[in-house]
């Protein structure tokens, strides 16, 4: 790649960090890169079906965003925040162990306990092997009422809530969550797809464009942070994947007839082109996926991206930058940032076709 992380920073002004979603989820606005012109247009999402034609394919995430913050106290009092990492994929009863982001003001030991209120509590096991929290957590009933009555909806540390009221709560768990969520395991959302409305996904199929789904279940391989200014030593935490047969087939003939393949948002990309790679073609398949794409990837099935905007030194600006040129993307950044355009997980869209 030879580049170093701090070519993959800019400025952002902390009032263009969305705090809330726009009223109306097709009606954010929409960026439009070109992928090899660097041309620029801005739109609103919902005109998305003025580039979308006849025999393209959408692919999307499945995935469905699991309430993974915790608020637990310790025995002296101290509060802890806790955010699960792994769900499990099938029915648990009890107690469950999970690797988990902690945040103290002191850092508790191992044999600590932490109390979750009424609903259960939790036991600090040992680390992982690269150095991740983990947790024992028991229960009364099952683990997914045991997060349904005492987490809250993961959002990321840069939307600032204070103690949430039970209403503001809901409206997240609706509006951090695709319309399209169906697979329960994701700790944070594929914002992409939190765009799309109901409506449009309609309107888009009307017009001949399969509609495909993937599974990447979002967590810390996504958002863990870079720690070295050379990017090549960063290594991804796997999350789990899966493509059916049934979308394998779809994207397969599609390409064969010279259709295009939109992925809707880095998650669904990483999918597509990590069981390319891995497996010669697109194929069926389920498992992890570790995939880093970095400036100089080969992109095999993957024509056009939706996604969001990203922060500074991370693995997604980087895949972004490896999609349409690293000068291309710094460029439509600043332009956007002129523009007032909303960023990160509640903020606006790009597509890059």
């Amino acid at each position: 790649m030879g580049a170093s992380l701090a070519d993959y920073d800019f400025e952002l002004p902390s009032r263009l960090i969305a705090q809330e979603p726009s009223p109306f989820r097709d009606q954010s606005r929409l960026f439009v890169l070109g992928r090899r012109s660097g041309e620029t247009a801005h739109r609103l999402f919902y005109m998305i079906v003025e580039t979308l034609q006849s025999g393209d394919v959408l692919v999307i995430n499945d995935t469905r965003v699991i309430p993974a913050k915790l608020t637990g106290r310790k025995g002296s009092g101290g509060r802890v925040e806790c955010l699960v990492l792994n769900y499990p994929d099938s029915p648990v009863e009890k107690s469950y162990t999970s690797p988990c982001l902690l945040k103290s003001s002191r850092k508790p030991g191992i044999g600590d306990r932490i109390t979750f209120g009424e609903w259960g509590s939790g036991e600090i096991l040992p680390p992982t092997p690269n150095g991740t929290a983990r947790v024992l957590f028991r229960f009364p009933g099952s683990f997914e009422a045991f997060l349904r009555l005492a987490g809250r909806p993961p959002l990321p540390p840069y939307i600032r809530r204070k103690e949430e009221a039970a209403a503001r709560q809901e409206h997240d768990l609706e509006r951090y969550q695709t319309v399209y969520a169906e697979k329960p395991g994701a700790v944070a959302a594929p914002t992409a797809g939190l765009h799309f409305s109901p409506e449009l996904l309609t309107r888009i199929k009307a017009q001949g464009v399969f509609i495909t789904p993937v599974t990447l279940h979002v967590g810390y391989g996504t958002f863990a942070p870079i720690k070295t200014n050379d990017p090549t030593r960063h290594r991804m935490h796997a999350e789990f994947y899966d493509v059916s047969r049934e979308t394998a087939r779809v994207i397969q003939e599609q390409k064969r007839k010279g259709k295009r393949v939109f992925a809707t948002g880095t998650t669904s990309l990483r999918v597509l082109e990590y069981v390319a790679a891995t497996q010669g073609n697109l194929v069926a398949a389920q498992g992890e996926c570790d995939l880093f794409i970095t400036p100089g990837y080969d992109f095999k099935i993957v024509d056009a991206l939706i996604t969001n905007f990203h922060l500074p030194r991370t693995t997604l600006i980087l895949l972004v930058a490896a999609f349409a040129g690293r000068e291309n993307i710094l460029r439509a950044y600043r332009e956007a940032i002129d523009q007032n355009y909303r960023f990160y997980s509640y903020g606006d869209a790009m597509l890059i076709v």
